[in-house]
C-alpha cells in the first residue's frame, strides 16, 4: 500500500487555505511513492470555517473529481503530521488509498445496514457524531454491533458554531431521499472500512489515578452513594485529603477532581489497569458535576451501575505525554519487521531517517482524535502533542480533529487520544 496524499494549511480566507492544501496534494500524487488514485477523502476543518463548510466540500470535490467519497467533520483544533491548528481558521484532508470495496461512507442519509443486510460487512469504522444529539452513547454503542470486530473509533464534533459534519458517497444516496449535500448537522456519521483495510487503533489516556480503586456499593442514577460500604462523598473527602471545616480549600481540589470509572474485569487483560499511577483503555473518566450532602453523594457525568469501579484521577500533562509515547511505540514496535536488511535497518535506525516514512514500517496513513482539552498549551507548547506522535511514530502522513468527546471501542470517553493508523500487509519473498 502507498502513502496517502495529505495537506494542511491556514489562512483567514478559505479558499487560500483550500489551494495550499490542493497543491500539496497534488505535488504528493506525482511521487512514486504516494497513492496517486485515491478515492476516499477525510477532510477536517476548525469552526471558522464552519459556516462555509458546503463552499469548502464543493470547491475541493471539483478540484478532484477523482474523489468520490468525502467524510470529516469540524474541530475548534484539527491535527496533521508535526503541527496542530487550534483556535485559527484551517482545514487538513487526507486522501486514502484503498480499494472502493473496502470501505463504505454513512450518514443518517445513507446509513450503514445491520450486519449482514448487505455484502458489504463492516469491520470497524471512523465515527463522527454531533455533540448535541440525544444519546449519542447508546448510537456509538449500537454502530459498534454493525460492526465485525465491535470496534469503532473517532469523536464528536466540536465548535463553537455548526457541529457540521462531511459524508458524500458517490455510491448514490438512499431512494426516495433526494440529492445529499455532503454537510450534515445531527447524528451519525462516518466510514467503515471492511477487514481487508487493515487498521490498527490505540487509546492514550489523560489522566493520572491519584487514589486507589473503590468499588460502587449504592448509586441511584448519576448520584453515587456508597463506596466500599462507606458514605461516597466521606470516601472522596479521605482521599483528597480535604474537609468541609474548609469548604475553600475543599471546593478548589474538587473542581479539578474526576472520576475514573471501570467496569468489574474490564481492561484486566492487557495487564494496564494494575500498574500503579496509570489507567488502561477501559477506564472511562467522568465530570464531578455536584454533590449530594443529603445522601452523602456525588453526582457524576455518568449513570454508573453497582459493582463498578471507581477512582478519583486529574489531569497531568507528563503521564498524558508518557501514554502517548507508549502507544506510538507499540504500533511502531508491533508494524516494524522482526528482522531486516542492514540497508533497510539503516534507514529507519539513522539520525536523520528515523522518522522518514519507510515502507518498512508499512504504515499508509493516521488519524489522530485528541480530546478538545488536551490541545492548545496543555502539553507545554503549541502543536507539542503532534510532535510528540511525529517523534515516536515517524514521519507519516496524519489527519484528524481535537473533539468534543473522543469515540475508541463501543466507549464515550474523555480527555484521551485516539490514534489509528492504516497499516499494509507484510512482503514476503
Amino acid at each position: 500500500m502507498k502513502l496517502f496524499p495529505y495537506g494542511h494549511a491556514t489562512h483567514p480566507q478559505w479558499r487560500m487555505a483550500a489551494g495550499l492544501v490542493l497543491a500539496q496534494l497534488r505535488a504528493q500524487m506525482a511521487l512514486p511513492g504516494y497513492a496517486d488514485a485515491p478515492t476516499l477523502a477525510l477532510l477536517y476543518i476548525t469552526d471558522h470555517y464552519a459556516g462555509q463548510a458546503q463552499d469548502i466540500l464543493d470547491f475541493l470535490g471539483a478540484e478532484l473529481p477523482e474523489i468520490t467519497d468525502w467524510a470529516g467533520t469540524v474541530g475548534v483544533g484539527i491535527a496533521s503530521n508535526n503541527v496542530e491548528y487550534f483556535d485559527e481558521p484551517a482545514l487538513a484532508v487526507m486522501l486514502c488509498g484503498l480499494p472502493s470495496d473496502q470501505y463504505r461512507v454513512f450518514s443518517g442519509v445513507s446509513p450503514l445496514p445491520p450486519p449482514g443486510a448487505s455484502h458489504f460487512k463492516a469491520h470497524t469504522a471512523l465515527v463522527h457524531a454531533d455533540p448535541g444529539t440525544p444519546d449519542v452513547a447508546e448510537l456509538i454503542d449500537e454502530m459498534a454491533q454493525r460492526t465485525g470486530s465491535g470496534y469503532v473509533f473517532g469523536g464528536l464534533a466540536s465548535s463553537r458554531g455548526n457541529a457540521i459534519q462531511f459524508a458524500l458517497s458517490g455510491s448514490g444516496n438512499v431512494k426516495g431521499q433526494g440529492a445529499a449535500s455532503g454537510v450534515f448537522r445531527g447524528g451519525l456519521s462516518g466510514v467503515a472500512f471492511a477487514q481487508g483495510a487493515a487498521l490498527m487503533s490505540r487509546v492514550t489516556q489523560g489522566c493520572q489515578p491519584i487514589t486507589g480503586e473503590h468499588e460502587i456499593t449504592a448509586c441511584d442514577a448519576n448520584v453515587v452513594t456508597e463506596l466500599d460500604g462507606r458514605n461516597a462523598l466521606d470516601v472522596m473527602l479521605a482521599d483528597l485529603g480535604v474537609s468541609l471545616d474548609k469548604p475553600r480549600d475543599a471546593l478548589e481540589k474538587m473542581r479539578t477532581t474526576l472520576v475514573g470509572l471501570r467496569s468489574p474485569g474490564a481492561g484486566l487483560q492487557d495487564g494496564r489497569i494494575q500498574r500503579p499511577g496509570q489507567f488502561g483503555a477501559d477506564v472511562l473518566v467522568r465530570h464531578i458535576i455536584g454533590l449530594d450532602p443529603a445522601r452523602s453523594g456525588i453526582a457524576i457525568a455518568d449513570a454508573p451501575s453497582v459493582g463498578m469501579k471507581l477512582a478519583f484521577c486529574e489531569r497531568n500533562a507528563a503521564a498524558a505525554r508518557a501514554d502517548l509515547v507508549r502507544i506510538c511505540a507499540e504500533i511502531r514496535e508491533e508494524l516494524e519487521p522482526e528482522e531486516v536488511t542492514l540497508e533497510v535497518a539503516s534507514a529507519l535506525r539513522g539520525t536523520q531517517a528515523d522518522s522518514a516514512p519507510h515502507p518498512a514500517r508499512r504504515i499508509a496513513g493516521a488519524i489522530y482524535i485528541s480530546c478538545a482539552g488536551r490541545g492548545g498549551p496543555h502539553f507545554g507548547a503549541p502543536s507539542a502533542e503532534l510532535q510528540i506522535v511525529r517523534r515516536a511514530l515517524g514521519d507519516v502522513p496524519l489527519v484528524g480533529f481535537f473533539a468534543g468527546g473522543e469515540i475508541a471501542r463501543h466507549h464515550l470517553y474523555g480527555y484521551t487520544g485516539v490514534l489509528t493508523v492504516f497499516t499494509a500487509p507484510v512482503d514476503r519473498p
